[in-house]
């Protein structure tokens, strides 16, 4: 269903919980922190790994939690046997998590939670009588495709689909961060879970929405010293640092093969990285943090990504097609550049096996195929009715006191 509107207040405290893997669900929570901050409200954070830093590094004061992560082999891929293993560690730390934040909270006294894919806070928050909000593009877990082929693990994946999908439903608001049907990137991931189904609200995309000038996108093409009559390509990989890194020497190897046609610029993002950009190649510049990536999505002609929701919503409000290259195994990503691609907005690439030679096939199929370039405007004019950010501060102080 699409979101009802909330009667808005000021002041009040919120406690905002962003899963901890990434920076997807940092950035958004941070960005829904700032403007309620604005308003009054004091804000507080609990999370871990990269998140917390991301958040530290965004001058928020970010409470440390026990971490839930899954486990990533060297080829940058999702490990499902050394995923299996760590069972007893998630079950130990996610009890570690409720203990917590439930003493957090109590703490805190916030007048609402707001959690980012995360269900210890959903918890706690019951367990102190503290209403909660979830925002949410994954409430199934996806299993590979090749898994999927089995009986059983279908079986499987649909009861544990069930199982979550009435665990999200403690929260007294799930909201989806995405295009109401049949438009829903994360259609894969949410979709046929008959606990939570008629719970789902959607509020349009929570990335950051385009607020560059020309005069600053031709600041940045300047200094990189662009000739803007050549194709630029982004190449933004986002995730987990195991899996990042594999996917950009990758990346790095497709670009050489296109060196002088064809211009890219990699984004490593790395919290507190280099934000200096280095050339390695006649039309090839690298960040380790890049502080103008609002600028190069708003000047590139196509954006290389993973499957990550965040970052494969902002590259449509900028009306940018893509290649995806989703991380082996991650049923989510998988399931969202999966939609992308059914939608016609870019091209999927299967990460096992992948060589640059089918990279920069790709890269140059979207760009010379202006069909990629139509749908995605197509969607990006619907984006312009949904301000997600906007929709989720409303809510949130709907509850305040």
């Amino acid at each position: 269903m699409m979101m009802e509107e909330a009667t808005a207040t000021s002041g009040g405290t919120a406690y905002l919980a962003p899963y901890g893997v990434g920076l997807g669900h940092a950035s958004r929570l941070v960005m829904i922190a700032d403007r309620l901050r604005q308003d009054g409200v004091q804000v507080h954070f609990s999370s871990y790994g990269e998140a917390a830093h991301y958040v530290s590094m965004r001058g928020y004061r970010c409470l440390m939690v026990p971490p839930v992560e899954f486990s990533w082999n060297n080829e940058g891929g999702f490990s499902i046997k050394d995923s299996i293993s760590n069972i007893p560690v998630w079950f130990t730390n996610l009890a570690r998590q409720v203990n917590q934040e439930a003493r957090n909270m109590t703490a805190a006294g916030p007048d609402v939670v707001l959690s980012d894919s995360r269900l210890s806070p959903l918890i706690s928050a019951r367990l102190v009588g503290v209403p909660s909000i979830v925002l949410l593009n994954q409430v199934k877990l996806l299993l590979s495709p090749r898994l999927r082929q089995i009986a059983v693990a279908r079986l499987f994946e649909s009861v544990v689909g069930e199982f979550l999908g009435s665990m999200w439903g403690t929260a007294d608001r799930v909201l989806v961060p995405d295009l109401p049907p049949p438009y829903t990137i994360s259609a894969h991931n949410l979709w046929g879970v008959g606990s939570v189904a008629k719970r789902l609200e959607y509020i349009g995309f929570t990335a950051p929405r385009p607020h560059v000038t020309g005069e600053q996108v031709q600041a940045v093409a300047d200094g990189l010293g662009l000739d803007r009559s050549v194709p630029t390509v982004f190449v933004h990989i986002s995730g987990p640092m195991e899996t990042r890194l594999p996917m950009i020497r990758l990346a790095l190897q497709a670009a050489r093969i296109l060196d002088g046609r064809i211009q890219f610029i990699f984004s490593e993002g790395r919290p507190r990285g280099n934000p200096e950009p280095k050339k390695v190649g006649q039309s090839t510049w690298y960040y380790e943090w890049c502080p103008v990536r609002d600028e190069v999505f708003a000047l590139c002609d196509l954006a290389v990504l993973r499957g990550g929701h965040t970052v494969l919503s902002q590259a449509i409000q900028f009306g940018k097609p893509v290649v995806t290259i989703p991380i082996e195994n991650h049923g989510e990503q998988l399931g969202n550049s999966q939609k992308v691609a059914e939608l016609g907005t870019g091209i999927m690439l299967h990460p096992k096996k992948l060589g640059p030679e089918q990279i920069a096939q790709a890269v140059e199929q979207v760009l010379t195929d202006p069909r990629f370039a139509k749908k995605t405007l197509e969607l990006k004019k619907m984006t312009e009715s949904l301000d997600g950010i906007e929709n989720v501060v409303k809510i949130v102080k709907s509850y305040l006191s």
